[in-house]
């Protein structure tokens, strides 16, 4: 070989060398600069992915539940009898920003560490997106973020980004697209406007990559404020109201056992005698939490026929889930954040391809730390080690895995702006939930789910269950303990004067 061709053949070398450092570096700084691989668990087709997020949505506000007579859902409907409804899906932590964050990480709040709606995420936190993208995914995300920052700037993982700050606002929302913020105006309603850009990227994307979509919706979070075209229609609707809602009217409702801060806080901004300070009474704000959903619903029904008119059925699935349950006045209550079940549980749904779900109800306990490892097994990659969850796939396809959890266990912490609920943990089995306040002198609770299912008796003082309770409560340490949960996190205070009614002003 020649001097010069021994010359060029460096040159291409070097030029060669230059090339693959520059898309390395690129690729390292869409997944954040560090190395996101995962081991290949299949060699089977990597599936589409799409995963729909609403606010505020309890399990049983859907249809073809019955729960409300009046409610139509039928794109929900369609989901769960066509495909696969998870009846036993609960949260690890009822609020916004920890359960979104445990969703994106697979982890428990402790370990993640957003423990209220203003702790930040660590910039060291991975979210299972990246490793999509890593793999080859199209990534995209459309809605609300909300995981303590208070803006809207696009986050690790995504290729496309489309994004509120905040809580946003359901008219003339102002969104984050790509770095680039716009105002949005004409009364344009935010989830048909996050419906529009969701279908609007499927059509344009690259065909050849598989791709995940994040639709994550504001509705259906208070204060509800329906689409145009749904104000009204449940005008004539009259809501039902729990047993536990007014306990002078009830007398096997053993309110002599209810804790004293659920008393206290029915005269509060999230109790049924004071609801938001008394800007909104009952009735009317249970009518606008079913007119705001039917929107929601509407927008599933659009992402379907995308898919199915498309012919991407057979390679795609969808997921739609609620960020965490609502109380509608059980125990006098409204909102969420406690342990009872309809603040804990969420409807979540599973609708595509018949290769993989073979089952149309799931009755295993599957909770919003699973969602990462399933849908990353979907893609065909093992499950990061720092996961909390599990994949749940096995289980869509008919399968009964042995080993899957017979119990599930909950954790909230005390926030400022909220003081009226107290810490809570609990764990919950198929029949039993052992609820343990922290920090407040009060009263722990049992309840016997199955015979119970409205937990209208605390069983906790009964020599009978006195066994029962001990070994729950063991149970609930022995998980803290092996999960490194011991140590509270205390978060900043903040600067702003208290607005709890009894307070307000004071710091």
């Amino acid at each position: 070989m020649t001097n010069r061709k021994r010359s060029l053949f460096t040159l291409m070398g070097v030029m060669l060398a230059i090339i693959s450092s520059c898309t390395n570096w690129e690729n390292d700084q869409k997944a954040g600069g560090e190395n996101l691989k995962l081991n290949k668990v299949n060699d089977e087709k990597p599936l589409n992915v799409i995963y729909i997020l609403s606010d505020d949505h309890r399990y049983d506000f859907m249809g073809f539940t019955g729960k409300v007579p009046f409610l139509e859902t039928p794109n929900m409907d369609k989901m769960a009898l066509e495909g696969a409804h998870i009846e036993n899906a609960f949260v690890t932590t009822s609020l916004c920003s920890p359960s979104r964050a445990s969703i994106l990480t697979g982890q428990f709040s402790h370990h993640h560490q957003v423990v209220d709606n203003q702790s930040l995420i660590a910039d060291s936190v991975k979210f299972f997106p990246q490793y999509l993208q890593a793999a080859g995914y199209e990534t995209a995300f459309m809605g609300k973020w909300h995981m303590g920052e208070h803006h809207a700037d696009p986050r690790k993982g995504f290729d496309h980004w489309f994004s509120l700050k905040g809580q946003g606002t359901y008219y003339n929302p102002v969104i984050n697209i790509n770095g680039e913020e716009k105002q949005f105006g004409d009364s344009t309603y935010i989830t048909d406007l996050l419906t529009e850009e969701a279908l609007d990227w499927l059509g344009q994307r690259d065909g050849e990559k598989p791709f995940f979509l994040y639709l994550s919706h504001k509705g259906v979070h208070a204060d509800f404020k329906p689409a145009p075209r749904h104000k009204g229609v449940y005008a004539d609707g009259a809501p039902s109201y729990p047993p536990t809602m007014y306990p002078e009217k009830n007398p096997d409702y053993n309110y002599k056992d209810v804790p004293d801060w659920v008393k206290n806080q029915r005269h509060s901004w999230h109790g049924v005698d004071y609801m938001y300070h008394g800007q909104i009474n009952f009735d009317e704000f249970y009518q606008l939490y079913n007119e705001t959903l039917l929107s929601v619903d509407e927008s599933i029904g659009k992402v379907i026929d995308y898919i199915e008119e498309t012919g991407q059925l057979d390679n795609t699935v969808i997921f739609y889930m609620g960020d965490n349950g609502f109380s509608f006045g059980e125990h006098g209550l409204i909102d969420k954040r406690q342990a009872y079940e309809e603040s804990i549980r969420v409807p979540l749904l599973v609708y595509g391809s018949k290769e993989v779900l073979k089952r149309n109800k799931v009755k295993q306990m599957i909770q919003n730390i699973d969602i990462g490892p399933t849908i990353l097994e979907m893609a065909g990659l093992e499950k990061p080690d720092n996961m909390d969850g599990e994949s749940f796939l096995s289980i869509l396809k008919g399968e009964d895995p042995q080993d899957w959890r017979e119990r599930i266990y909950y954790e909230y912490y005390w926030e400022r702006p909220f003081p009226q609920t107290p810490t809570t943990y609990a764990v919950r089995t198929g029949q039993y939930k052992f609820i343990r306040y922290h920090g407040i002198w009060d009263i722990n609770e049992l309840y016997d789910i199955q015979n119970d299912p409205w937990e209208m008796n605390n069983l906790i003082r009964d020599p009978e269950y006195k066994e029962l309770s001990k070994e729950l409560r063991q149970d609930l340490f022995q998980w803290l303990q092996e999960t490194n949960g011991m140590q509270i996190p205390l978060k900043t205070d903040g600067n702003g004067a208290r607005f709890d009614h009894k307070y307000r002003g004071t710091f």
